[in-house]
């Protein structure tokens, strides 16, 4: 194999590197090459993988990995990755690289294998934990990376202290919240990249969310990450074809909706001025623009935990909700899964809505699979199994949006949106990647009348996220100091707002001032 006759040379050049892979049948695209190229070249095999998704960044750290192992500069290896996604890269690695790797589910003779993937949280154990560090590793990699962006948490300290010559960190969303979470995933490949977290304030940030000195940052940042975007990238994806569905409630839906609004926007007030909790109040308020059995759940648990002062409202709003047998949303996912020739992937943030809804296809004739984080991890395999064998849909919680790609199937539906935009993108990355042939179909669902039309309205219209791709939305929600985040700032409107109309004006506002000012703040 001409790889393997380099030896400590440079790799081939980049033709030739691509040639040699696309030989034993790996279908590889330029920024895949040109990462694997600096990677081993420039970083010293320690790097920050931090594509947008859809990009391929496993298949570019199995290329980096075959690499090290065709040179013998990597004999153990041990891949971190988040338990549902361990059979997904034990199958690249042994089919596409032919890599042997052992995939150790249960925690079982974790110290006798030199080449293994393993869940973090299984890792991260301290029975496990110390006699892993004591082992060490030539190369460790580290999916889902983002979880490793607190120094003070275990996932962080296991994985910094872990032995190792060569380290690959791989998310795309290295800031989610502030610039001290890139601090922190950069200090475990290159702790010496930027030196003491003061330092780094002081060099770099103004507050947590704002940077300074932006292009010696980016400079530096050169050394140790890498981030391709579809906009950058010279490849070229289907198209996103997004179709807004307006649907009416159902007269009984929207009585159970304004009567819950009207208590969020009254009880909000009460209990701003008596500085009391208000998380019950956003759980209402979400649920109840999903579906009524979402909302139902919550409520049965909250009169059983009793609450004086809203027990007698709470009970009305149970017995409104328990009569509503069908909601309208479930009538229109019928409606286009009836009409689709292959297969579908629905999104719900609620898993009572996602049990609901499966149980109605599947009475209309149609099979449903459903995914969601409660399965153990060998379950949700076996959920995808079922679903790309035989499923009509896949109906998923959020566990499914990140790490699952499902190129085979080019339908998804947002039965209900999510407040925070990134986790959307997320969810489309699923289809909208590399390996899919198909246009992208995108239906997203709307109730005319209710808080979702504002925030559908915001996201289609004001923000444009469907048309585009997530970078420059990205942006704005990293460098934005004042807000809070991007859902809470939504629930102010809605709670704060007098009545619909106040509403809208409230949502056409925010709007406005996302697009031209470049933030989310309220102020």
């Amino acid at each position: 194999m001409a790889i393997e006759s380099q030896g400590s040379k440079r790799l081939l050049t980049i033709e030739e590197l691509k040639d040699h892979w696309e030989e034993i049948g790996m279908e590889l695209f330029p920024h895949q090459i040109e990462c694997v190229d600096k990677v081993i070249h420039e970083m010293d095999g320690r790097a920050l993988l931090a594509d947008e998704v859809g990009l391929g960044k496993t298949i570019e750290a199995g290329m980096i990995l075959k690499e090290l192992l065709l040179r013998g500069k990597v004999k153990t290896f041990l891949i971190l990755v988040p338990a549902s996604l361990g059979y997904q890269w034990w199958f690249e690695l042994s089919n596409k690289f032919k890599i042997d790797v052992w995939f150790n589910r249960k925690g079982r003779g974790l110290l006798y294998y030199d080449q293994m993937i393993a869940s973090l949280d299984m890792c991260k154990r301290k029975h496990h934990a110390d006699g892993l560090i004591k082992k060490g590793f030539d190369m460790v990699i580290v999916d889902e990376a983002h979880k490793l962006k607190n120094r003070n948490t275990l996932n962080w300290k296991f994985v910094n202290t872990l032995p190792k010559k060569y380290c690959l960190l791989l998310t795309a969303t290295p800031i989610q919240n502030d610039l001290e979470e890139l601090y922190n995933l950069v200090s475990i490949i290159k702790p010496d990249i930027f030196g003491s977290y003061k330092k780094f304030r002081d060099d770099y940030t103004t507050g947590k969310r704002k940077a300074k000195n932006q292009k010696e940052l980016q400079h530096v940042l050169e050394k140790v990450m890498i981030r391709n975007s579809r906009q950058k990238s010279t490849l070229s994806f289907p198209a996103r074809k997004v179709k807004l569905i307006n649907l009416q409630l159902t007269p009984e839906e929207k009585e159970l909706y304004d009567k819950v609004t009207r208590l969020v926007r009254i009880e909000y007030r009460k209990r701003q001025r008596e500085k009391k909790s208000i998380l019950f109040l956003l759980t209402l308020q979400r649920e109840v623009c999903s579906s009524s059995f979402a909302l139902l759940q919550t409520l049965e648990k909250m009169i059983k935990k009793g609450h004086p002062d809203l027990i007698d409202k709470l009970k009305e709003l149970y017995q409104l909700a328990a009569k509503i047998r069908v909601n309208a949303k479930m009538r229109k996912v019928l409606e286009i899964l009836k009409s689709l020739d292959g297969q579908a992937i629905i999104f719900t943030e609620f898993r009572a809505t996602q049990w609901k809804l499966c149980e109605y296809l599947q009475q209309n004739g149609l099979v449903p699979v459903a995914f969601n984080g409660s399965m153990s991890a060998n379950r949700k395999e076996w959920m995808k199994a079922i679903f790309r064998e035989k499923g009509d849909v896949l109906v998923s919680t959020e566990a499914g949006g990140q790490g699952l790609n499902f190129q085979f199937c080019d339908t998804l539906i947002n039965y209900d949106l999510p407040w925070n935009p990134m986790r959307i993108e997320q969810r489309i990355g699923r289809i909208h990647r590399l390996g899919q042939r198909n246009d992208v179909k995108i239906y997203n669902f709307s109730t005319i009348g209710t808080i979702e039309e504002n925030i559908v309205n915001l996201l289609h219209e004001k923000i444009n996220l469907f048309e585009s791709v997530i970078g420059k939305l990205e942006c704005i929600i990293k460098d934005n100091e004042k807000a809070k985040t991007f859902e809470g700032n939504i629930f102010k409107l809605i709670a704060e707002a007098e009545d619909d109309n106040d509403l809208r004006e409230r949502f056409d506002t925010f709007g406005k001032a996302i697009v031209e000012r470049g933030h989310f703040s309220l102020s």
